[in-house]
């Protein structure tokens, strides 16, 4: 399995579940972040219509092209359906944000043999990686 580093410098593109249009909400600030640095983001929110200046789609399975990671800001009671859903669409990783922690979403992940980082915020890792997208 891929370490937290190495999911993230081979990502490009992240479908982020439970993005924020909430600019003082790290569901926000962290995506847009990544945004930023230059990876491809994928708002996943039914809730509104886009996120960023990014158009959302409402589930995972509405998302029509391949994604690299899968990013969940959502509890952690909610990341056991997400991981489900990113298994059924082959996602080849999921990422707990920081304070998300799930022993039966880690265990859906494992089973499908999927990377799987929990408890930890991409932009961190963005940041102390040295990682961009940008050339």
């Amino acid at each position: 399995m891929r370490d937290a580093q190495q999911i993230l410098a081979e990502a490009n593109v992240i479908a982020v579940v439970g993005a924020s249009r909430d600019p003082f909400k790290p569901a926000h600030t962290v995506p847009l972040q990544m945004l930023r640095h230059g990876w491809r983001i994928i708002p996943v929110n039914p809730f509104v219509d886009e996120v960023f200046g990014v158009k959302t789609v409402p589930t995972l399975a509405d998302i029509d092209e391949p994604i690299d990671l899968v990013d969940v800001f959502r509890p952690a009671h909610d990341a056991v359906e997400v991981v489900r859903q990113a298994v059924a669409i082959k996602a080849p990783a999921v990422w707990l944000q920081s304070g998300i922690v799930s022993a039966e979403a880690r265990r859906i992940a494992e089973e499908a043999g999927i990377d799987y980082v929990e408890d930890r915020c991409l932009a961190v890792e963005r940041a102390v990686g040295s990682l961009s997208k940008l050339t």
